[in-house]
């Protein structure tokens, strides 16, 4: 039962890793929207615009230099390790998907700042002028969306424990 779990969360990381990785190769290959500042309309509140994201998220922890990338891609490789640790010790199937989305999209941000230097971002979510988010990608929806999934089971829907049952006493009275 356990390993059928694990398998539900290395299917979720494998599905993310590879739709963000082709995705992403689509965007900067057949549509060439990479560095020329082209946009392409999907729908009237969503836009395909390449973005090199040199930091994190909200354009945090900026890679400016060769040291601080190589840095910045040790610690996402320490954070997918220690997911991968717990996803592994979970028991779950909710969260152990969960689990596989966040490993999945970091997986995927690990591999584009390896090969690139920086991070394909893409996604552009807007209502008329209000931007809710910046350009971000599948893999950092599905790290999104995996987090709030677990906050989400750890706040409302966690596996409460069981209350010790009461002794029956023996009472002669």
């Amino acid at each position: 039962m356990t390993r059928t779990i694990r398998l539900w969360g290395f299917a979720a990381a494998a599905l993310v890793f590879v739709l963000d990785q082709a995705i992403k190769l689509v965007v900067t290959g057949p549509l060439q929207l990479d560095y020329n500042g082209a946009v392409m309309e999907i729908l009237p509140i969503f836009n395909l615009r390449f973005v090199a994201n040199i930091g994190v998220s909200l354009g945090l922890l900026q890679a400016n230099s060769d040291t601080s990338r190589w840095l910045l891609v040790a610690l996402t490789a320490a954070i997918a390790i220690g997911v991968t640790i717990w996803m592994l010790r979970e028991k779950v199937r909710a969260d152990v998907i969960a689990l596989g989305m966040v490993l999945g999209g970091a997986l995927g941000n690990i591999l584009d700042r390896v090969r690139l230097g920086y991070v394909v971002d893409y996604a552009d979510l807007h209502f008329g002028a209000w931007k809710p988010f910046l350009v971000f990608n599948l893999g950092d929806a599905a790290i999104t969306i995996g987090v709030l999934i677990l906050l989400g089971r750890a706040l409302v829907a966690r596996d409460k424990p069981k209350a010790p049952r009461a002794s029956v006493e023996n009472s002669n009275a």
